[in-house]
């Protein structure tokens, strides 16, 4: 029981640190912009993206209801799916691609540890 904390608590603070910091990213940096118009998203969406991925990180980290909890994984789940998309569909190197895909791996390790911490 003490390992399934200890590995939950891991993967849920490599979410949350990447969806921080990916926010950080999308405010701040000009390159980000670039991208978003790269795969064809306006910068509103950007905007929006970045304040909904600081909630979920947050959300992935405090004690919240299961049902938050499970709604935080639903939206992490589609930005992950989606990115592999749009970075699919814009033809982006294989490197861009892959990204979201590991980290969907990494967040589905965080909710399967999280349903047998809770047992």
């Amino acid at each position: 029981m003490k390992a399934t904390k200890i590995f939950y608590w891991i993967l849920s603070a490599i979410v949350a640190l990447m969806m921080a910091f990916s926010c950080y990213s999308y405010l701040t940096k000009p390159e980000m912009a670039a991208a978003f118009h790269h795969l064809g998203f306006p910068d509103y969406f950007r905007v929006e993206l970045a304040i909904a991925k600081l909630i979920g990180a947050i959300l992935l980290l405090v004690p919240v209801p299961a049902r938050l909890k499970e709604w935080t994984y639903a939206g992490f789940t589609f930005v992950f799916v989606s990115a592999f998309i749009a970075h699919t569909a814009s033809g982006d190197p294989v490197a861009n691609r892959v990204m979201p895909l590991v980290f969907l791996a990494i967040l589905g390790g965080s909710y399967v540890l999280y349903y047998k911490k809770q047992k």
